[in-house]
């Protein structure tokens, strides 16, 4: 899951817009008692933002405002208090098998923002500018009361058994147990259905933050959900009409589930079954993966370049086109290949293509969050330029970014149509 900053995409921020700290507070507490997800966690949130507000009722806060050394740590207490809203608010209004399936990443999410709210309310003087003893005491008592954020013992097996399980049968019976109780007003298949379409936003939000690791975490569940749909129609008794009533549903739901893939063009079938395939096998070391780093690695190896042979072969006698590919994906920019020709050749006349096209590598590696050096950009191009280009496009590809390319090469020719008619 993403960064907690993240949660703010998904709440109305104009409600929580101008309130003042206890009334966000009043907010959380209200949210925190209609919570789907994380319940044990939210209470605890609110119990321990209750002692909070309690102290801050009897504070004349709008009187402490008017202090610059009380004004701005009230403000930035009230900035994590709307961002702890959106968390809380959060665990009702998202997907639950998304809510699910990141449980411990919403559980670090509750740690960070008690400790953040318990730091910005120790930099207000509050001792010196009331001086009561009954308020420190309180203030004692906030000290003392650290709440522990977990996730539980009953969401942490069904997390397991949907994300590690192979038993579709097994799947199936969790989800119906699950989902009844998160969607009691619906039937199986319709609650299905609406996971799947909240799981296709978050889908589309981490396709554009680039966080590949959440999209196949993603693409798994929609995965899990379409296989607990297909079982489940030839177990109901209704007529044909109605399972015939059905059927669109699902297509609708295949359908929304490849949009993003097919906006970008795709080389040959093959390519993408094996790119699928891939997807779905690494799904069983997903967990042990969203824990690590945040640099990543590149999805193929320097010398796999023979494993694409027609690539490799196309690379080595016409380099400029899958440079001038490579080079409008990493800056942002279309380049020709006449553009990547002329580049290329001028660069080597003063000996130092090799620190050109590196330099090109080191801008894709930046926007891929690849890990790296510049030394080991150089050193993969003067060993094998070939080699360090078709990796390049390799992971191009692998990311989904092709469509980058694809965009800048339309918007390109568009304005070179409209250039000739506006010269005609």
């Amino acid at each position: 899951m993403s960064a907690w900053g993240n949660f703010g995409e998904i709440a109305n921020v104009a409600q929580v817009t101008g309130l003042d700290a206890v009334r966000l507070i009043g907010l959380i507490v209200k949210a925190a008692s209609t919570a789907r997800m994380h319940k044990k966690n939210c209470r605890q949130f609110a119990q321990h933002l209750k002692l909070i507000g309690g102290l801050l009722e009897q504070l004349k806060i709008t009187e402490l405002k008017k202090y610059p050394e009380t004004r701005e740590p009230l403000e930035q207490l009230e900035d994590s208090l709307r961002r702890s809203y959106i968390l809380v608010n959060s665990c009702q209004d998202r997907s639950y098998l998304y809510l699910l399936a990141m449980g411990w990443n919403i559980v670090y999410q509750f740690r960070k923002a008690q400790n953040e709210i318990d730091r910005y309310l120790r930099l207000i003087p509050l001792i010196t500018l009331v001086d009561n003893t009954r308020i420190r005491e309180r203030l004692e008592d906030i000290e003392r009361d650290q709440r522990e954020y977990t996730l539980d013992e009953e969401d942490r097996k069904v997390q397991d058994l949907i994300l590690k399980s192979e038993s579709v049968k097994d799947q199936t019976t969790v989800l119906k147990k699950t989902l009844s109780c998160s969607y009691p007003n619906m039937c199986f298949n319709e609650a299905l259905q609406k996971e799947s379409e909240m799981l296709q936003v978050e889908l589309q939000r981490s396709q554009a933050n680039m966080d590949v690791n959440q999209c196949e975490v993603i693409q798994h569940l929609l995965e899990v959900t379409e296989v607990a749909a297909a079982n489940v129609v030839p177990e109901r008794s209704s007529p044909k009409k109605a399972s015939k009533k059905s059927e669109p549903d699902f297509s609708d739901m295949n359908e929304k589930e490849h949009t993003f893939d097919e906006s970008y063009p795709r080389k040959s079938d093959s390519r993408t079954t094996s790119r699928n395939t891939s997807s779905v096998s690494s799904r069983k070391d997903l967990l042990s993966r969203r824990g690590s780093s945040l640099d990543e690695e590149w999805h193929s190896d320097l010398l796999g370049c023979c494993s694409e042979p027609l690539l490799c072969m196309k690379t080595f006698f016409y380099p400029c086109g899958t440079f001038s590919k490579i080079a409008t994906v990493a800056s942002g920019n279309h380049m020709s290949s006449a553009e990547a020709c002329n580049d290329l050749m001028a660069y080597s006349l003063i000996l130092s293509c090799c620190c050109y096209t590196c330099c090109i590598r080191r801008k894709l590696r930046n926007l891929f969050n690849i890990s790296g050096g510049f030394i080991d950009d150089f050193l993969s191009h003067l060993m094998c330029c070939c080699c360090a280009l078709v990796q390049e496009w390799r992971e191009v590809e692998a990311r989904g970014a092709y469509g980058v390319y694809s965009l800048w090469t339309f918007v390109f020719q568009l304005s070179q149509h409209f250039e000739v008619l506006c010269v005609g």
